[in-house]
């Protein structure tokens, strides 16, 4: 098998998931839709399933693959215990491309005390992500401004 020049990511943490009932493939397609991921490779088995995929999100890598429980010890478990986290430009735009390729709320979208408008959504697959970026100008003053009443 010839290298690739991009075999995988080159330093920091990845993430390497592993997508349940054969379902890798379908999973790519819902990243590509949902987060804008870019795949870069990926390793069939002969039976059809995903040995190994690599995929390029708002810049990091995202390592998946299909479950083998024939080699692991049993099915895998289901995705608990950590968030992937998107940091981007626009949390508006990216939570509404999430909520249309079929996402579903897990912590709405909103300003929050920390400064980044931030919410949580889950997957098809059971994987939590959030998606976070500054809280725009506007928006800030808005939310600092007390509400007017009316006598």
């Amino acid at each position: 098998m010839e290298r690739q020049d991009e075999q995988g990511p080159r330093g920091g943490v990845t993430p390497h998931i592993t997508i349940r009932d054969r379902k890798a493939a379908e999973a790519i397609e819902f990243y590509k839709k949902a987060f804008g991921a870019e795949e870069q490779m990926r390793h069939p088995t002969d039976d059809g399933r995903l040995m190994h995929a690599h995929l390029k999100i708002n810049g990091g890598s995202l390592m998946l693959h299909d479950d083998f429980p024939e080699h692991m010890g049993g099915p895998s478990q289901p995705a608990a215990s950590f968030v992937l986290h998107l940091q981007v430009p626009d949390a508006d735009a990216a939570w509404k491309r999430a909520l249309d390729a079929g996402a579903e709320v897990r912590f709405e979208l909103a300003d929050q005390f920390w400064g980044d408008r931030y919410g949580q959504v889950k997957d098809p697959y059971g994987f939590i992500w959030s998606i976070g970026a500054p809280v725009k100008q506007g928006q800030q003053q808005q939310a600092q401004e007390p509400a007017a009443t009316t006598a």
